[in-house]
């Protein structure tokens, strides 16, 4: 089976703000777009920041690794190589992460590279690694 490529609409406060995040720090090519919306390629993928001033983002997070992992949130899983892009560019841009990358269950199946931070209008993002993508959803 292929994987279809999925489409996420998310507020934002500013989209503005999101252009420069989305576009200039995570490096995404922006599609179409309006006053208060635009499109992104989130690695094949189609997400949407909606203008959207008095939505918060909401405060609760789950254990997991022995790390508070914000719910809600999204992202990509990504080859090796490519976490290891963004994550020296997210370093470079001085992006304050909420889960520092690291090596997520080491040594136990479903081992993978994962960091967490959150956009200027406090979407949490997660973006993920397999050495071995067959580990996705190990046990």
């Amino acid at each position: 089976m292929s994987i279809r490529p999925f489409h996420l609409a998310f507020p934002v406060h500013d989209v503005t703000e999101a252009r420069n995040f989305y576009g200039g720090v995570l490096g995404l090519r922006e599609g179409r777009s309006s006053e208060t919306w635009v499109d992104f390629d989130l690695f094949g993928h189609q997400i949407v920041a909606h203008y959207s001033p008095d939505a918060t983002a909401q405060a609760c997070s789950n254990p997991v690794d022995g790390h508070d992992v914000p719910v809600p949130h999204f992202g990509v899983v990504l080859e090796i190589g490519d976490w290891k892009q963004l994550r020296d560019r997210l370093i470079e841009a001085n992006v304050e992460f909420l889960i520092e990358p690291y090596i997520r269950f080491e040594g136990q199946p479903g081992e993978q590279a994962t960091m967490f931070f959150l956009d200027p209008s406090g979407n949490a993002l997660e973006f993920k690694a397999f050495e071995d993508l067959s580990e996705l959803f190990a046990k």
